[in-house]
């Protein structure tokens, strides 16, 4: 990240962390680890990831008086659960949700959140822990629908999932090991479409809170696609669906 993705030194940190502002992840230098106790603590009551590395990771920065502490700030603004919802539910009553699972490949995302924009998605949820964040790659790759479409991050995408099913909203897992076609389940509703990491997919404890689960046919020897291009076709057919 450039120098104006970052903030740095103790005091900015706090007072950063104090104004609420968006902040992917914090590095802490090893050798200072013991200093920073206070931020460490907001940090987490906030689910910023907070890292601790070798003094290696700040050589790029030595010119700035970073006290051994840097925070990366994020590109966007990342709205909150519970109010985007519910203003999405007052002015569209079938609406899609996207949810993320751990997806960890910045390009993949930034592939998937150009996709949801161009498919009339409303707006993409992800978890604060083990996920790809919003960089300038993601950016680019998103071909500028970052900007356009609201992106929530969570603590925790179980909760999530059981807001959205309390406010009438039904949760669609995608799933190879699932007995259902994505052509057979009705996209046609307020919806949320869930796809998992990469290499693992939907979390099992995740998967077994979802309402519907689905699969794309394939005729191929190789049984798995890219998850952009799996998610793709998930939201082609709820654009399908409801067009």
């Amino acid at each position: 990240m450039e120098k104006d993705n970052i903030v740095f030194g103790a005091h900015s940190i706090n007072e950063a962390l104090n104004q609420a502002v968006d902040i992917d992840k914090i590095q802490i230098n090893l050798a200072t680890k013991g200093k920073y106790s206070d931020i460490i603590s907001k940090a987490k009551a906030q689910h910023i990831k907070v890292s601790f590395v070798p003094h290696q990771k700040f050589k790029k920065y030595e010119h700035l008086n970073h006290q051994g502490i840097i925070g990366y700030i994020s590109s966007i603004s990342y709205k909150k659960l519970e109010e985007t919802v519910e203003d999405i539910l007052k002015s569209n009553s079938k609406p899609s949700f996207l949810i993320l699972d751990g997806i960890t490949d910045v390009r993949n995302f930034g592939a998937i959140i150009r996709t949801a924009e161009c498919t009339g998605i409303d707006a993409i949820i992800i978890p604060a822990q083990g996920s790809a964040t919003i960089t300038k790659e993601t950016i680019k790759t998103s071909a500028g629908a970052a900007f356009k479409l609201p992106i929530i991050k969570v603590a925790h995408i179980k909760d999530a999932i059981f807001y959205l099913q309390s406010s009438g909203v039904e949760i669609i897992g995608a799933s190879e090991k699932s007995n259902t076609s994505i052509s057979k389940v009705n996209f046609n509703k307020a919806n949320g479409i869930i796809l998992g990491s990469e290499g693992k997919g939907i979390q099992p404890s995740v998967l077994k809170m979802l309402d519907v689960t689905a699969k794309i046919p394939m005729a191929g020897e190789i049984n798995s696609l890219n998850v952009s291009v799996a998610c793709g076709m998930f939201l082609y057919e709820n654009l399908r669906q409801k067009s």
